[in-house]
């Protein structure tokens, strides 16, 4: 009535209980104790012994007990508001009387018990209230001395419970910091012997009293963070010290009584306790004898010894909670002599005190955490007892106690690493590692256990970075990074067998390590390599000057893990050739040049993996140097402090003892040296060390070898040793502890070095505590990813193929994606640090799962990959991975487009893949939205599953669509393949195909290179293969691409350009017939140029240039595209005319427009493009001029077109002379001389091939282009005016063209048929004028020439033979009349000029005679009419002005500036 039920929720794990409601007032407090004080009295009333029987004398009184009760009841209500002020001992004594009462039974006990639970539940007694200390003492003694009269068995349960109920209460109470030290142990120790004591009673009871220990423990320890905070309640309690060792003095122990009267009690302190003898029996089975000895041990392990009485009263702090954590470690002795092995049954022994101790040591870890390193005595305990203990169970063939280690140890990392580095070594190399492994006889489930416990450790955010660091990179300790990502990578692959859980779990760890790294991944460069050597220094004085700050630590390991992989392959050489081994070492700065005795003792201390029997013989060696490094390795030991075993141990753990006398005694009087100089409180001298030294190892090999029958004893041992310190005895005490010692723990003579993973024998642990004093601190390592490039280059191909199998074999979807995760965490730490190969061997292995390289038809394709998850998975992370990582990707991309290339094959590629993502085509001004333009894409219409159609056309036809639905398939598909093919789909776009080949621009060089490089092979294999129409489709596709990637990398086209243009230039050269590849290379060559020229003005050279391959066309294919070639060509002109300045630039543009000048369909945009450059002189330039005008030439020459077509390009022709007056100009205000020397030059040279083409057009057949073609003839010779021409053109002119001309033209009215060319007779008339007005103009120019003559002569020449010619047998009477009057004319001018009298002396009258003697064969009359015969009387030559020079012949001349034309 009125008690409140223990709180077991989630704040007691906390150790906290569970809030109250707010305090009752005084009288409701008096209302609550009256009310249990009636619930005990009627309890008592009804037992017929407590009845109250009043006599006539009034002797006999009621009962004490009941009496104080009734005192107590007149008393609390008089205490309304005064309850803090009460001393809590007077309303608790008589309960606690009851409880102590021999004369109660058990339901009175309970109810009192009840009672006490509520008043402490009720928190009546609190840190305010007066004596609250001595009331929690005075409650704390009642419980654990509780007596009772058993009337049945569920009576005493109940006790029991309702006893772990108060203790628990008093515990939580906020008054529970007011319990001393004593009393917190007095309350685990009743506890755990009530947990005892339940193992023979009922199930309830046997759970309540676990559940009770385990909040107690939760209770104590949750305290244990607050305990340093100096107003903490408990932090007086730490400012005790506490000898680390505990005291366990097994002689106190208690005794257990058995049952008197009937009566059971709980009690501490040499009293009766609880009745042991009903729990004598353990659950397991155990024997009696040795699980109770134990047990009783163990609970006595808590009590004091006089010495630590005064700290263990003092309010309870860190002292009981050494005590406690002691008494819980030393629970695991409990079958500590029980020998496991690969035979045991698993059941063959009592897990269940092991397991419940575990789980209290548990539970105290998880709540003080790292606050254990605050206190050196629970620290101590940690890493010496508990540990030790723990790689003892970590041995046990019971996996369920294999796991509750691990969850302790995972829990010791997470909080005191720092502080147990040597320990978690050793248990992770000893235990986990060597458990994990199949071949030392553990069993699946052990072996799983501990797989679980490694993959747990490897999802700890710091775990791996931190074996790393602290055992890699430490030459003393082993390395089980590598160890552990072997063994991960190993147990995942199914060797013989089927895929087991034991592979995924292997995979899972290996994933885990992986996804670690990637997770703190960023973009610091690889470190840098600690190779740089500087010449000899000691390895092992190697420190660090701040282990904490990355800036120091960092470069420390690095160069710690270079010294220890030199160490490593020293160790091998000299494992094989001691002698070559040491100069090997030498050779690698590790020993100095000359050998000196220490250096060569450090290499044999604290070097790993050397042949232990080949140190053992070197250091008993009886070579004077062996002799000095034996005593210099004696030296590297600290045996300070150390029992002699002890040291021994620690000393021959290090190398197998000779079996040589000699050897062993040299071995040994150097340790017995080295003991003595550190251990001199026993011993008087080194002799002594060494006799018993020797003795030690007799007893050893007497105790422990199989073939001595009869075996030493304690006595024989002692006598043996009898005055051999110094003539006197050893202490008996010394010499028995070292033969318990020895035979209880076998000193190991043959260290094991052949196992990977070694046992932990009680041996090895020593060796084990004493390099946890040497070993350098603990790194804890950050998110930093300083050290992800060297563990990666260890764990990556084992992952990678690891990953790969289980990929392979697995069909499960979550196995599947943390594969997929796996891989992807791979490429992104693989692409962080450029790792191209790992990448391009992740790419490799995916590939092989896409099924895009099986060799099945469209349909079977679409479907496969709809249906098999795998393959999708595969699928889209290959092409995440291109698309995210593909600047590190180098000879993968073969496998990349070889996917690529047969999703092309099936459809099922995205229309947009061989886009041009900068420069997308204009769309068509179809109406209809949403379908690509002719010249951009082809849709491939596919209905369930779509044979893709050829693509054809023109630029830009690049793939095919994926459809499904257009239009009805032959045969109806099913929902399942309907379904297939939509995920088929639905995976292809989620891949983002497209975006690789688009965004390329931002690939690095070499990752574009090998793309380009990848597409030209496979395009290169396609085209030698089998020729088929898929292959040449496939083929196309893969130039597009190529297009594709070039017109995005512009800004470094140089990188690609020589691998593109190869590669069209092999299509142009190798195809003689029209098809779709070729028309692909060479208008996907013309865009390119179209695109580029205007940003690569350097460029422009070579683009051009490369258009020269469309010269190189066969006759049939240059046929059948030449009107599209010279529209993109004229486009070319259009928008990159001003770009292009370079003769050889030009001559590839105008030499493909030149040829169009006789294609019936592309002359016309041939011509147009060339108006283009030539009108106006728009783009005319030194460099294209000769090329324009031959190209207008041909043109004009052309009978394809219509004549006015001809006759425009004669117009183009005449026209271009004002370019060359331009340039002249330009050249004269230049200033430059001999620059503008040569440019008239040029200009000369020009205007000459200008001519020249005119005079062959005025050849032409039709009438109208020849008559217009001597009318700009005869432009072109007059519009020079501007330009100086030297004479000696001029006569070239006369030579090459005029007399060229009306000689060829004679000659084709003479000898063609008028038919052909009609109207030759009005040519005649043109040409014979052009040559007159030319004469006249140059005249006053050429008079000067020695020539002269001879062109005077030639012009009369031509004349006299054009009077002659005859059409159709008759003369020309328009060439009669015109002939003799263009002469006269002729003949007045040079008379004018005076360049011909009757007086002249030209050639001794030659000139004049050469002249009449022409006229008159033309006209007779024609000298009287320019000279009368009074003038040819005079017989003086004249001067026709002032100021006139005469010449070199004699002749006098006026300048031409005084003449007219």
């Amino acid at each position: 009535m009125g008690n409140l039920n223990p709180q077991f929720g989630p704040n007691s794990f906390n150790g906290e209980r569970k809030e109250s409601p707010a305090r009752p007032s005084g009288g409701a407090l008096a209302c609550m104790v009256n009310s249990e004080i009636g619930a005990v009295l009627a309890v008592m009333r009804r037992n017929v012994r407590w009845g109250v029987r009043y006599v006539e004398d009034d002797d006999k009184l009621e009962h004490s007990l009941i009496h104080s009760l009734k005192e107590l009841r007149k008393q609390i209500f008089s205490w309304q508001h005064q309850w803090n002020n009460i001393d809590p001992a007077v309303y608790l004594q008589p309960f606690l009387d009851v409880i102590q009462s021999d004369e109660t039974g058990a339901p009175i006990t309970g109810v009192a018990l009840s009672s006490v639970y509520k008043i402490l539940s009720l928190d009546i007694v609190d840190l305010n209230t007066v004596n609250a200390g001595d009331a929690m003492h005075l409650i704390v003694d009642a419980v654990t001395s509780c007596r009772f009269e058993v009337t049945d068995p569920a009576s005493e349960e109940v006790v029991l419970m309702k006893i772990l109920q108060v203790l628990l209460a008093c515990v939580k109470s906020t008054a529970s910091v007011r319990l001393s030290n004593q009393h917190v142990c007095n309350i685990i120790n009743t506890c755990f012997r009530v947990v005892h004591q339940a193992s023979s009673k009922g199930e309830l009871l046997q759970r309540i009293a676990r559940q009770t220990m385990h909040e107690l423990v939760r209770c104590i320890f949750s305290h244990l963070p607050d305990i340093d905070n100096a107003g903490h309640p408990l932090a007086n309690g730490s400012r005790s010290q506490v000898h680390e060792e505990v005291a366990t003095n097994k002689e106190r122990t208690s005794e257990s009584k058995q049952l008197e009267n009937g009566n059971a009690g709980v009690e501490h302190g040499g009293q009766s306790s609880m009745n042991a003898s009903k729990a004598s029996t353990s659950a397991c089975g155990m024997s009696e004898s040795g699980t109770n000895e134990s047990i009783t041990e163990a609970t006595t392990a808590m009590e004091p010894t006089n010495n630590d009485e005064k700290l263990m009263m003092e309010p309870f702090g860190v002292p009981c909670m050494v005590e406690i954590f002691h008494f819980l470690c030393s629970l695991l002795n409990v079958i500590e002599n029980v020998e496991f092995g690969p035979r045991s049954n698993p059941i063959a022994y009592d897990e269940d005190v092991p397991l419940f101790a575990l789980g209290l040591i548990n539970s105290a870890i998880e709540l003080g955490g790292p606050y254990i390193s605050r206190h050196p005595q629970l620290l101590a305990i940690v890493q010496d007892e508990l540990f030790r203990n723990l790689m003892l169970f970590g041995s046990s063939m019971s996996p369920l106690i294999l796991s509750t280690v691990c969850s302790i140890v995972l829990t010791l990392y997470h909080h005191l690493r720092t502080e147990l580095k040597v320990q978690l070594e050793a248990f992770l190399s000893c235990v986990l590692l060597r458990i994990a492994q199949s071949k030392h006889g553990s069993s699946y489930q052990q072996q799983e256990v501990a797989m679980e416990a490694l993959v747990d450790l490897c999802r700890q955010q710091t775990f791996v970075a931190e074996m790393y660091a602290n055992f890699d990179c430490d030459i003393t300790c082993n390395n089980l990074f590598e160890d552990l990502a072997n063994l991960l990578s190993k147990s995942a692959f199914p060797v013989n067998g089927p895929l087991s859980a034991m592979h995924i779990l292997a995979l899972d760890g290996l994933i885990s390590m992986v996804q670690g790294m990637a997770e703190w991944q960023g973009h610091e460069p690889p470190s840098s390599d600690a190779s740089n050597d500087e010449g000899y220094k000691a390895f092992w004085t190697m420190t660090c000057e701040n282990y904490s700050d990355p800036t120091y630590w960092v470069p420390f390991v690095h160069k710690s893990k270079y010294i220890k992989r030199k160490l490593m392959i020293g160790a091998d050489h000299f494992n094989r050739d001691p002698k070559k081994g040491l100069e090997f070492l030498q050779g690698m700065h590790l020993l100095p040049e000359k050998l000196d005795a220490q250096s060569v003792a450090c290499f044999f201390r604290y070097t790993a993996g050397l042949d232990k029997n080949l140190v053992g013989d070197f250091l008993g060696s009886h070579d004077e140097f062996c002799v000095e490094v034996l005593h210099e390795f004696a030296i590297t030991f600290d045996f300070r402090d150390m029992n002699l075993d002890t040291a021994l141990r620690l000393f021959l753990g290090n190398f197998r003892l000779p079996g040589e006398s000699q050897k062993i005694q040299r071995v040994l009087e150097a340790f017995a040296e080295r003991y003595y100089e550190q251990s001199t409180d026993i011993l008087n001298n080194k002799d002594a060390a060494l006799l018993l030294s020797y003795s030690l190892i007799l007893l050893n090999t007497d105790q422990h070898n199989a073939q001595v029958k009869k075996k030493m004893t304690e006595e024989d041992f002692i006598r043996n040793n009898r005055r051999i310190n110094g003539g006197k005895d050893l202490p008996r005490e010394y010499l028995s502890e070292l033969y318990h010692s020895i035979c209880e723990n076998e000193i190991q003579m043959v260290p094991d070095q052949s196992a990977a993973f070694p046992v932990m024998a009680s041996s090895r642990w020593i060796n084990v505590m004493h390099k946890s004093k040497k070993t350098s601190p603990f790194i804890l390592c950050d998110s930093r990813d300083s050290l992800n490039y060297d563990m990666f280059a260890i764990l990556s191909g084992p992952t990678i193929a690891a990953m790969s199998v289980v990929f392979d074999q697995v069909e499960q979807e979550d196995i599947l994606q943390t594969c997929i995760d796996g891989f992807l965490s791979v490429a992104k730490i693989a692409a962080c640090y450029h790792l191209d190969d790992v990448l391009d061997d992740l790419v490799v292995s995916l590939c092989k799962f896409t099924t895009l390289l099986s060799p099945l038809s469209v349909e079977e394709f679409i479907i496969s990959l709809g249906d098999e998850t795998k393959a999708r998975m595969a699928t889209a992370t290959v092409f995440t991975i291109a698309n995210r990582y593909g600047d590190y990707i180098r000879t993968g991309w073969k496998n990349i487009l070889d996917c690529v290339l047969s999703l092309h094959k099936v459809g099922l590629l995205p229309a947009s893949l061989a886009s041009d993502a900068e420069y997308d085509m204009e769309p068509s001004s179809d109406p209809e939205q949403g379908k690509p333009a002719t010249t951009s894409f082809s849709t491939s219409h596919m209905p369930s599953v779509a044979i893709p159609r050829k693509s054809s056309g023109l630029m830009g036809r690049f793939s095919q669509l994926l459809s499904f639905d257009v239009e009805e398939p032959r045969s109806q598909p099913t929902e399942e393949q309907l379904a297939a093919q939509q995920r088929s789909r639905e995976t292809i776009q989620t891949c983002h195909i497209d975006s690789i080949f688009t965004e390329c621009k931002f690939l690095q060089a070499e990752s574009l290179m090998q793309l380009v490089k990848a597409l030209v092979l496979a395009a290169d294999q396609l085209r030698k293969g089998t020729g088929s129409t898929e292959d040449e489709d496939t083929a196309v596709f893969c130039l597009e691409l190529l297009i594709t990637i070039t017109l995005n990398n512009r800004d470094r086209i140089m990188l690609i350009w020589q691998g593109v243009y190869e590669h069209i230039s092999d299509i142009v050269q190798s195809t003689s017939m029209p098809c779709t590849l070729v028309e692909k290379a060479v208008f996907g060559l013309i865009k390119i140029c179209q695109r580029l020229l205007p940003y690569k003005e350097n460029l422009t050279d070579e683009l051009l240039r490369s258009l020269q391959l469309v010269l190189k066309l066969d006759a049939r294919v240059a046929d059948a595209y030449c009107e599209h070639i010279t529209q993109e060509v004229m486009h070319l002109v259009k928008a990159n005319a001003a770009h292009i300045r370079s003769h050889v630039g030009w001559r590839t543009i105008i030499s493909m427009l030149s040829i169009t000048a006789r294609h019936p369909e592309a002359s016309e945009v041939g011509f147009e493009a060339l108006t283009f450059i030539m009108a106006d002189a728009a783009h005319l330039l030194p460099s294209n001029y000769i090329l324009c005008v031959d190209a207008a030439r041909q043109f004009a020459e052309s009978r394809v077109g219509e004549v006015n077509r001809s006759v425009s390009a004669l117009d183009l022709m005449a026209g271009s002379v004002v370019c060359l007056v331009r340039w002249s100009c330009e050249t004269k205000n230049a200033g430059d001389e001999e620059a503008a020397m040569k440019a008239n030059q040029d200009i000369g040279e020009m205007w000459l091939r200008l001519v020249q083409g005119l005079r062959k057009v005025c050849l032409d057949q039709r009438e109208e282009v020849r008559n217009h073609a001597i009318l700009m003839l005869q432009r072109s010779l007059a519009g020079v005016d501007g330009i100086h021409l030297p004479n000696i053109l001029w006569l070239q002119c006369f030579d090459l063209v005029i007399f060229t001309l009306l000689d060829d033209l004679l000659e084709i009215s003479l000898g063609k048929s008028p038919k052909d060319y009609r109207n030759m007779e009005g040519t005649l008339v043109l040409a014979m004028k052009l040559m007159s007005k030319v004469f006249l103009q140059l005249l006053l120019d050429l008079w000067r020439l020695p020539s002269f003559c001879k062109l005077w002569l030639g012009i009369l020449n031509r004349m006299e033979r054009y009077m002659n010619i005859k059409f159709r047998g008759r003369r020309s009477e328009k060439i009669h009349e015109l002939i003799p009057e263009l002469l006269k004319n002729t003949l007045l001018v040079m008379k004018t000029t005076g360049l011909l009298t009757p007086s002249d002396t030209i050639g001794g009258d030659s000139f004049w005679q050469l002249t009449w003697l022409h006229v008159k064969n033309i006209s007779p009359a024609l000298q009287l009419e320019v000279f009368p015969a009074r003038e040819l009387e005079q017989p003086h030559a004249r001067h026709i002005k002032t100021g006139g020079t005469p010449a070199p012949d004699g002749t006098v001349l006026v300048q031409a500036s005084d003449t007219t034309a």
